[in-house]
């Protein structure tokens, strides 16, 4: 049984009177104040970790290290004005989103920066890095309305994988700062700093929740740097020197210089991080119940463009939503946008206080280390959530997964391989990540875009192949007819689905019916989950009939027992929900697995388990759709057939 997040109900044909909904609402500005300081605190360490990394890794001084932390954090907080406040009806989505610096640009950059200057770093390398940032920001403003047409190149097994390579490659980062860069063994006092801040991170995590909980990084850096000030192991020195008070000024390390090389290496950075953008913005439309639309991730992405320009105008980073600042408009229920909006009136300020920036820039790098290792190792882990989402049987997908995972950790592991290859070829080559994401790219466009086979795509009800572009130029009812098999009697997600024609491939076209059925009014999803027999009627039918939908040699027979088990849970939970216990199963299915699963879902809310019941017709659709895909294709089909068809 698989289940996944649904978006909450349409609420779109919803018509208030109201000048302002939740949303667009202002909080009293005691309550503004106070929730706009929580996004700060929830953001502060990812956004100041990423100007901390890149300068010890270009060998920044000080005083130049202190200028990037005062400048990102000014930046965070214009870019964040311009997602949730909006600029004009085209750039910004207004909703309560955070925008910061995003932590996958830092391992080009670090190429970029070293590849400018023979690997010397030092400030000479920032004007070739904001050239690249610059270009990278314009071309993800104008690339904004078409990136719904080329987002089929970025499927998750793409994008999984780049989080995945660009995590497991930032840990090398994490390391140099981690040892305090020791040539050799390293010093057991850096080794002590680095294992206790990552210790304080993960007990934070194992003993606390809601808010302590996203604040884990933050008090780990805290407590260590604490700790490191009481041994004379830290010095607030340069505190004492810095301004009181001071703003960056744009091109203020001079003059862009522009390295085609390097704004490719960026471009690539900013499609990932539109990729990224889309999912926040989904995401928090769903926690703060508006509908989100194609118009809505152009306005997000045009922001990104917008801010990342302004990021190297004004001698900062790459910007994104950060995603930990959704999970916290989840986790408060306040769904402001101008609370977003406070929180970056904190960061200007901040980022007009260059002692501020000082107090960070004297976190010592052991310390830095233990905290970065964690934020890494959990960007890594999003990759393999991203993964996941992918079918795990395909043997492409594990092509593409295990090659450039593989090529990126040779780099990493041996960088001095790029004085090999040309001089305009080793920025491709001299990050871990930039050869990861190129392979993982190069090889889906290999194995599922180039070369595509003629013939059918899809199998007809009646049995005979038709082809993707045939369905494209169907009418409504013959579109509703080849695809009838997809669903039980109701055909409204087939017309629904067949009004997002032309489709680009047959998985455009199995995800046009996926959000058909999400998207759905709540009478049409209730209508179709009632539309599927419970459990315990498909399980106890004559097996002649029951025998495709089961599709599992464990449930092949069920005792007395289990027979009897089944019909109380079903009749629990049609007692509960008002439901019929709807479940899809995979070949691999049990009667135990079935009772376990349905056990669990009686604890659900009942809003929740709508969503979990509706998730389950997905999987049934699309488990149908590959048998129209088998049945297309003869091989396919034979071994398809022989696990979904028990004789």
């Amino acid at each position: 049984m698989t289940s996944s997040p649904l978006p909450p109900p349409d609420t779109a044909n919803t018509v208030t009177s109201r000048p302002t909904n939740a949303v667009d609402a202002v909080p009293p500005a005691p309550k503004l104040a106070a929730l706009g300081l929580q996004h700060v605190l929830a953001f502060y360490a990812g956004a100041v970790i990423v100007p901390l990394l890149i300068a010890g890794s270009l060998n920044l001084d000080t005083a130049t290290t202190i200028h990037l932390i005062n400048a990102d954090l000014l930046t965070c907080g214009l870019a964040t004005l311009i997602q949730s406040a909006g600029i004009g009806k085209h750039v910004g989505v207004r909703l309560p989103i955070i925008q910061g610096v995003t932590t996958t640009a830092v391992s080009p950059i670090i190429a970029i920066g070293l590849g400018a200057t023979n690997g010397e770093g030092g400030t000479a390398s920032l004007p070739t890095i904001y050239g690249a940032i610059i270009v990278a920001g314009l071309f993800t403003f104008f690339a904004a309305p078409v990136f719904g047409k080329v987002l089929r190149f970025f499927p998750s097994i793409v994008t999984g994988t780049v989080l995945l390579v660009m995590g497991t490659s930032l840990l090398a980062v994490s390391a140099n700062d981690f040892i305090n860069y020791a040539e050799g063994v390293p010093a057991t006092r850096d080794l002590l700093y680095g294992f206790g801040t990552l210790a304080v991170i993960v007990l934070v995590q194992r003993f606390f929740r809601g808010f302590l909980g996203t604040l884990s990084v933050l008090i780990g850096l805290v407590l260590g740097t604490a700790v490191a000030l009481a041994l004379g192991d830290a010095s607030f020195a340069e505190v004492a020197t810095a301004d009181a008070f001071g703003i960056t000024t744009p091109f203020y390390f001079g003059i862009p210089k522009f390295d085609l090389v390097a704004i490719f290496s960026l471009i690539i950075v900013m499609i990932i991080t539109m990729v990224e953008t889309t999912g926040d913005v989904f995401a928090t439309g769903e926690i703060v119940k508006k509908r989100i639309r194609r118009d809505d991730v152009v306005r997000a992405i045009r922001a990104d463009g917008v801010s990342t320009v302004l990021g190297g105008v004004m001698n900062s980073f790459p910007y994104t939503c950060f995603a930990q600042n959704v999970g916290l408009v989840r986790l408060t229920g306040v769904k402001s946008r101008w609370v977003a909006v406070a929180a970056a009136g904190f960061m200007i300020l901040l980022g007009l206080l260059p002692k501020a920036g000082a107090i960070v820039a004297a976190i010592p790098s052991p310390v830095l280390g233990g905290a970065s290792l964690a934020l890494f190792a959990n960007v890594a882990w999003v990759g393999l959530q991203t993964i996941a989402k992918s079918d795990l049987s395909d043997g492409r997908n594990a092509a593409i997964v295990t090659t450039a995972l593989g090529l990126a950790m040779l780099v990493t592991f041996k960088p001095d391989i790029a004085a090999a290859f040309p001089n305009w070829a080793q920025t491709f080559v001299s990050s871990g990540m930039s050869i990861g994401a190129l392979t993982a790219i190069v090889l889906n466009l290999l194995f599922f875009h180039l070369g595509r086979q003629s013939g059918a795509d899809v199998s007809r009800a009646t049995g005979t192949g038709v082809s993707l572009d045939e369905l494209n130029n169907m009418e409504r009812d013959d579109f509703v007819a080849a695809l009838r098999p997809l669903f039980n009697n109701e055909t409204w997600p087939l017309e629904t689905a067949w009004e997002a024609r032309p489709f680009a491939d047959i998985n455009e076209l199995r995800a046009a019916i996926q959000v058909a059925v999400l998207t759905a009014p709540s009478e049409r999803r209730e209508a179709l989950i009632h539309d599927y027999p419970a459990m315990d009627d498909l399980l106890l039918r004559p097996q002649d009939v029951a025998t495709a939908d089961r599709g599992s040699i464990g449930l092949a027979e069920l005792d007395d027992a289990q027979s009897e088990k089944l019909q109380e849970l079903s009749a629990a939970y049609r007692s509960r929900f008002g439901l019929p216990f709807v479940a899809y199963l995979d070949t691999t299915d049990t009667v135990e697995r079935v009772l376990d699963a349905g056990v669990r879902r009686l604890a659900n809310s009942e809003e929740q388990e709508r969503r979990v019941a509706l998730s389950e017709i997905v999987e049934i659709a699309n488990d149908r759709f590959d048998l129209l895909l088998a049945d297309a294709n003869p091989v396919r089909s034979a071994w398809d057939r022989k696990f979904t068809e028990i004789d």
